[in-house]
């Protein structure tokens, strides 16, 4: 068994920079985390892990947590603005002038709340899906 923030801990942590930097590795029979970094020489993930018994802790785009989180809160929150958004969304710092636009119209802790619900919604029905006891 597995305590759910230690799931949720491991998620942050793949998920907190580009897909492929951050790697978390969950042994299921005796729920140890083993963590890896492209981005220095932290490495917990030995040639001796039992990969039989494991289980990759999945990035935010593997959860779909990414562009179809922002539209389905936009159509929630901001059905009028929907274009505009788009519009933010087809160029590179999309997420800096999204959060921007929420924050100018009050709802940039709605989108928090938002985004960090939907988040363990999605983490812990993956973890049901792969058998991970929490």
């Amino acid at each position: 068994m597995v305590k759910f923030s230690d799931i949720k801990d491991a998620f942050f942590f793949v998920s907190s920079d580009s897909y492929g930097m951050h790697t978390a590795i969950l042994n299921k029979d005796t729920g140890k985390l083993y963590y890896r970094s492209e981005m220095g020489d932290w490495d917990e993930i030995g040639d001796d892990l039992d990969w039989e018994n494991c289980i990759e802790i999945p990035h935010k785009n593997d959860l779909d947590m990414g562009h179809e989180l922002v539209f389905e809160f936009v159509e929630n929150h901001l059905a009028d603005d929907y274009e505009r958004v788009r519009q933010m969304f087809r160029k590179r710092g999309a997420y800096g002038r999204f959060k921007h636009f929420l924050e100018s119209r009050e709802l940039l802790q709605s989108w928090f709340d938002f985004e960090s619900q939907q988040e363990e919604q999605a983490l812990r029905k993956w973890c049901k899906e792969n058998g991970i006891e929490i």
